[in-house]
């Protein structure tokens, strides 16, 4: 079964920069695309997300499913957005431009479209850097830059913990399922989509069971070895910044602190194409 959003050692130059270096770079990204709609600057984001995206060589088995969750998801959002707000752009911009008339105050206008496109926007500036960061970090190196950049060690820990058996419990289903599939029953896409829906259902509840265990053992085996009696810990795992680091973290803050100069040079974070 091949693994999705779990840490592979490669060799390439985002692999081999610190946690705390793509932990920054992670927040300040994912904030900067939060807080602006200007089109121009979320366009350069976009393409920089892709090309750092390339640069750590992520192959699309890592990623293909979650993506595709994502992109559901983000279709549903911007539905969402038109029926509950069909107007949301109107009032951004102050202006209406109407493409196509349709019943009530669904018209479908210029403005609507072009906030939309900002929300997409959004979303495919982030994805490509939360799923690099994930598939290039590993574990216990982040759990180092989480208490590092002052989180306490038992909440990196759980997170390490959380992505480290993301692998196993995908073992776990690949092993239930094809032992649900020995009794005959069918759960590739030959089956009925309801059909489908239901046998992995019945899966659930095993997996559940399963990573309990899990749980069970982890939690006994790091209370036998003292885990959380002091207040502070060392880290096998954790990377000294090098001069690749402050180059990275330099270029973010730079990248980032100018971001936010264009976004509010006219004293609102909405680019405004049709004043």
């Amino acid at each position: 079964m091949s693994r999705v959003l779990s840490y592979v050692e490669k060799d390439t130059w985002i692999h081999r920069l610190s946690g705390v270096t793509k932990l920054v770079f992670f927040l300040l990204w994912s904030i900067t695309s939060m807080v602006s709609y200007d089109t121009r600057v979320l366009a350069v984001m976009l393409v920089l997300s892709v090309v750092i995206f390339k640069a750590s060589k992520t192959s699309w088995k890592q990623v293909g499913s979650v993506f595709k969750f994502i992109m559901f998801f983000l279709c549903l959002n911007v539905l969402a957005i038109y029926i509950f707000s069909p107007e949301q752009g109107v009032k951004i911009y102050g202006t209406k431009h109407v493409l196509v008339s349709l019943a009530g105050n669904y018209d479908l206008t210029k403005e609507q479209l072009f906030y939309e496109l900002n929300v997409i926007l959004k979303y495919f500036t982030v994805i490509p850097a939360v799923l690099m960061f994930i598939v290039t970090t590993d574990p216990s190196e982040f759990a180092a830059s989480l208490n590092k950049i002052g989180v306490s060690y038992y909440i990196g820990y759980a997170v390490a913990i959380a992505l480290r058996y993301i692998p196993d419990v995908q073992d776990d289903y690949a092993k239930i399922k094809r032992a649900q599939e020995a009794r005959g029953i069918e759960m590739s896409k030959k089956a009925k989509f309801m059909d489908r829906v239901k046998s992995i259902a019945a899966i659930i509840f095993p997996l559940i069971f399963s990573s309990m265990d899990r749980i069970d053992v982890v939690s006994n085996a790091m209370q036998l070895r003292g885990f959380g009696k002091n207040r502070r810990r060392t880290w096998y795992s954790a990377k000294p910044l090098k001069k690749n680091d402050w180059v990275a973290l330099t270029f973010t803050v730079i990248f980032c602190v100018g971001a936010f100069i264009i976004t509010f040079i006219n004293g609102s974070r909405f680019y405004n194409p049709f004043v």
